[in-house]
């Protein structure tokens, strides 16, 4: 299970509507996962796609997640999560996750309704989880689609910026600050970076953040500004995942991916 945790935490809520999405379609990050002495514990994929959502555009952000080596011998995992995003508002309309380890799987789905503030969560395994969820303020998105989304921040060390994440069917309101740089070696060579942290400040600290658990991203400060790598410090050890390859979006002559 804390393992499972990792690589969802591991597996974009802008801070208003219409802010630009960071990813764009045909863009793609694959991250290699580290924890303790498993230097190659699994992969996280995170891809984006043109989607038509309700006759409107939008962009579908698949994320996916496997254990991998020696690991996934003794606890195979794999999930994928899809979040479609609106082109015009660019808030998340809907987010699912599916995921499986050994015998045991998970399905679940978000919609949104901004009118009424409200996240309605389906639990398609065990329906008793159903409910319907008050928003906070902002606009939310998964952990792993804000980090990904600080990029387009241009936050200096000492800045910082609220963003509202969804883990399920909770709300945290967090405060992503920026902690200063640091340089960053990985397989596609070394960057100079900026570390961002999230931080649960503006409510009760709840779940992982009630825990202990830290949180880190470090974003490259050059034209890109790639998450180069995200930390998830737990008190029994450390997730790293680095990023190994990234695709650049397509020309817009370049055929649309299928």
């Amino acid at each position: 299970m804390l393992f499972r945790f990792l690589l969802l935490l591991l597996a974009v809520s802008p801070a208003a509507a219409g802010v630009r999405l960071a990813l764009t379609p045909g863009e793609q990050l694959t991250y290699r996962v580290a924890f303790g002495i498993f230097l190659n514990a699994g992969e996280i994929k995170v891809l984006a796609k043109t989607e038509t959502d309700d006759n409107q555009a939008c962009t579908l952000v698949v994320t996916t997640t496997s254990t991998r080596g020696l690991l996934r011998g003794l606890f195979p995992f794999d999930a994928r999560a899809e979040s479609v995003f609106s082109n015009r508002t660019g808030r998340m309309l809907v987010h699912t996750e599916r995921s499986a380890t050994g015998n045991k799987t998970g399905d679940t789905m978000l919609a949104f309704d901004f009118d009424q503030r409200t996240a309605d969560f389906r639990d398609l395994v065990r329906p008793e989880r159903n409910k319907v969820v008050n928003l906070p303020e902002g606009d939310p998105m998964d952990l792993i689609t804000c980090l990904v989304q600080t990029r387009t921040w241009d936050l200096k060390p000492g800045e910082q910026r609220d963003v509202l994440v969804m883990f399920e069917d909770d709300p945290y309101e967090l405060t992503l600050h920026a902690l200063g740089y640091e340089k960053v070696h990985t397989p596609l060579g070394d960057f100079n970076t900026l570390v961002l942290q999230p931080m649960m400040e503006k409510t009760e600290p709840k779940g992982m953040f009630k825990r202990g658990s830290n949180v880190r991203v470090w974003i490259s400060q050059d034209d890109q500004h790639l998450p180069v790598k995200f930390e998830v410090e737990f008190k029994f050890g450390i997730g790293v995942s680095t990023l190994t390859r990234y695709t650049p979006p397509p020309s817009p002559d370049a055929p649309p991916l299928p």
